[in-house]
């Protein structure tokens, strides 16, 4: 319920440059039990940022940017995807689909997350502030503009079984031996797997830990299954296991544990308080 002082929010903004972007010129005003906070900032998951250091003001209605444009989402179909690409996400994809019961519908556990070329995306407004926000920066795994070329993956979590599966289809870019994969290449994905499911599950973190065992070779273009779990959780501490098999899972490439560290997002714009 949204209390009283939170309906006084005012939120003011204005269009910007040739291309109509719109860019916001960002003032809250709060007043609570006759005090006034006036403060610039953006909302990111119901926290407002000023001068890089995050203020929890428990604002979970208000967003500063209500615009309707979203950003793309690089896990989508695309020519690139082999037929067995296609067919698991297919698989995966229809346990997303909503069940019939009693006349309603009612989700699954299971969910499709999107993929963006830059992890502030995924905040309130986020495909506005990357453009204010180191505008030339891209995501590892989604800078490069030919499709098919490096990193084909798309992520479905089951957040019931805390869970998460990966399918994934490595481009001819990411070759180390002659015609396979690359170590490195893998590792990525596995870093990226793992802490997708660890930021579903305890928010904002940073990879602390990977201990990689490769145990086959991977083949370049081959279309994997990388399955993440919770192991546990101890406090600021998120343990994920991880395996990368075949799709029928009868060839085991690799298996990993990661550690992950809950942190307040202000670490990420400079703040180290």
């Amino acid at each position: 319920m949204t209390t009283k002082w939170e309906s006084k929010c005012k939120i003011y903004f204005r269009k910007h440059n040739r291309n109509r972007q719109t860019q916001a010129k960002r003032v809250i005003q709060i007043n609570r039990r006759r005090s006034v906070l006036l403060m610039t900032g953006f909302v990111v998951q119901g926290h407002i940022y000023k001068n890089s250091i995050l203020m929890s003001l428990f604002v979970q209605t208000v967003s500063l940017w209500p615009f309707s444009s979203q950003p793309r989402d690089f896990s989508q179909p695309n020519s690139s995807w082999s037929p067995e690409m296609r067919k698991v996400y297919d698989h995966y994809n229809t346990l997303c689909d909503p069940d019939t019961e009693n006349g309603e519908e009612k989700r699954g556990p299971w969910r499709k997350l999107p993929s963006y070329n830059r992890s502030i995306k995924y905040a309130a407004g986020g495909i506005h502030l990357s453009k204010l926000i180191q505008a030339k920066a891209r995501l590892f795994t989604r800078n490069v503009k030919e499709q098919g070329a490096t990193f084909e993956y798309v992520v479905f979590v089951n957040k019931e079984e805390k869970r998460c599966v990966c399918v994934f289809q490595a481009g001819h870019l990411l070759e180390g031996a002659p015609g396979h994969v690359h170590g490195g290449a893998i590792a990525t994905m596995i870093d990226t797997v793992t802490g997708t499911l660890a930021g579903f599950l305890s928010g904002p973190i940073m990879t602390a830990n990977l201990n990689i065992d490769y145990r086959s070779p991977m083949p370049l273009g081959s279309v994997v299954l990388i399955h993440s779990a919770l192991d546990r959780k101890e406090r600021r501490k998120t343990y994920i296991t991880c395996k990368v098999s075949s799709t029928d899972e009868s060839k085991l490439y690799t298996e990993a544990t990661a550690l992950f560290v809950s942190i307040g997002v202000g670490h990420l714009f400079g703040s180290r308080n």
